[in-house]
């Protein structure tokens, strides 16, 4: 009888092992997993900064890089273009001509993990030269590929109808 109850004890023995290495391997998996999260949104925080700026220092590739090939536009105007290549030609006059002030500040962010991505700002767009002012808010949303970050989809609202 008391071999039953040596292996009794041994099994026990044998899933409390098992149970604190699982434990202790989901607990470590858990803080990869926050760690790789936070590594994430530091990430994004570079991409959507990138965005902006790229746009607004006229650096037509690095914005271009930045963009998913079948990202889409949504113009505050309601004009639809879709995938890079279209945006970039929308976006022509903008990078060509070089005297657009882009101005933005941030209202809102939510960062899917290394997932999904979504920044809100309150932006400017004036063309002093013309008396041109707009201001929207504009929507991204950017998607987490391989190891970076693209601008997937943008939509902008009219706070401001554009003027002379």
């Amino acid at each position: 009888m008391n071999i039953p109850s040596l292996n009794s004890q041994r099994l026990l023995f044998t899933i409390g092992a098992l149970t604190m290495t699982l434990s202790g391997a989901s607990v470590v998996s858990a803080a990869d997993a926050g760690g790789a999260a936070a590594g994430c949104a530091a990430q994004f925080e570079l991409a959507q900064r990138t965005d902006m700026e790229s746009f607004r220092d006229y650096d037509a590739e690095t914005f271009r890089d930045g963009h998913h090939p079948d990202a889409i536009t949504i113009f505050a105007s309601g004009a639809v273009r879709t995938g890079v290549d279209a945006i970039m030609r929308a976006l022509a006059p903008h990078f060509a001509n070089r005297e657009a002030i882009w101005a933005w500040t941030e209202v809102y962010r939510v960062v899917d993990g290394c997932k999904s991505a979504f920044i809100l700002y309150d932006a400017t767009y004036d063309i002093p030269s013309i008396g041109y002012h707009q201001r929207t808010l504009t929507g991204v949303t950017y998607t987490h590929q391989g190891d970076k970050w693209l601008a997937i989809a943008d939509q902008g609202t009219y706070l401001e109808a554009p003027g002379p």
